[in-house]
């Protein structure tokens, strides 16, 4: 069987109109070669044994399992970040947290819920001045978290810990970033089987109303940041108010709220100011 019959094979088992490139990042992955590779694959490559594992990542994609997945990667701002069942999928809209954190400076920035290390990873490659560190309930995502670190190059000046959100941590920060879960309890039955299925649950929900996650970094967040500080928290896109609400209570100043590129609400800012005067 040549390459391009493979492909053709591979387009009509998938659903959607991503199973083009489906096909081919799922050849690719089988014949061992990167997503951007498979001209390197011959038809004299395309063997009975190829094939078979081919055919088993394409039943692997039928059934439901994101590419990513799959693949046990995923591109997220400037770097490609391996995941395994331990995190979350990284999302585009995630990226608009990066941005926002990056307009203004910072040289010690704290990452609630760090998961793969994506936000802290591409914080600390924006700013190669700037030491970091991630938290995570999961070992295994905290390993996760290292290896991305060190494959970015940035792991020399990033420490990773075990933390139930603040606890037990010490400052100052100047930067505190957060993607915590944030869906619902009630809300986990309705989500998409690739998200539903394939992202840790603990990654998803608190198992609440959603703001649990929330009210736990505003209540200890303030004790880490240094006056003048900054807190950009990943929201879901009808938190906003909620979210935004829960920072000022807790004394922070200049709280915003910011749309991702599809113009939802995506990420609350606020401002420490440091404790009142005496």
């Amino acid at each position: 069987m040549s390459v391009r019959m493979a492909l053709a094979r591979g387009r009509a088992a998938l659903p959607g109109s991503a199973a083009v490139r489906d096909a081919r990042l799922l050849l690719a992955h089988a014949a061992g070669l990167p997503g951007d590779g498979l001209h390197r694959l011959a038809d004299a490559d395309v063997s009975p044994a190829l094939l078979a594992r081919y055919d088993a990542l394409l039943a692997r994609r039928r059934g439901g399992e994101p590419v990513a997945r799959i693949l046990g990667r995923r591109a997220f701002w400037t770097h490609v970040f391996r995941i395994t069942p331990e995190v979350l999928d990284p999302r585009p809209e995630t990226e608009t947290l990066v941005a926002l954190a990056l307009e203004d400076p910072f040289e010690r920035v704290l990452d609630l819920g760090t998961g793969s290390g994506c936000i802290l990873v591409s914080l600390l490659s924006e700013r190669r001045a700037a030491t970091g560190l991630g938290t995570d309930l999961s070992d295994g995502a905290l390993a996760v978290a290292r290896d991305n670190a060190r494959r970015a190059g940035v792991g020399d000046r990033a420490a990773f810990q075990r933390a139930d959100w603040t606890a037990g941590l010490a400052g100052p920060f100047d930067l505190v970033v957060s993607n915590p879960p944030y869906i619902a309890g009630d809300e986990m039955a309705d989500l998409p089987p690739e998200v539903r299925d394939h992202d840790p649950a603990m990654a998803l929900t608190p198992g609440d109303d959603g703001l649990l996650a929330y009210q736990a970094i505003a209540a200890g967040v303030p004790g880490l940041l240094s006056p003048g500080g900054r807190c950009l928290v990943e929201i879901g896109w009808t938190q906003g108010r909620a979210v935004a609400a829960i920072l000022a209570r807790a004394g922070f100043a200049e709280v915003a709220v910011h749309p991702d590129l599809d113009g939802r609400d995506r990420v609350v800012a606020g401002l420490w100011p440091g404790p009142p005067a005496a």
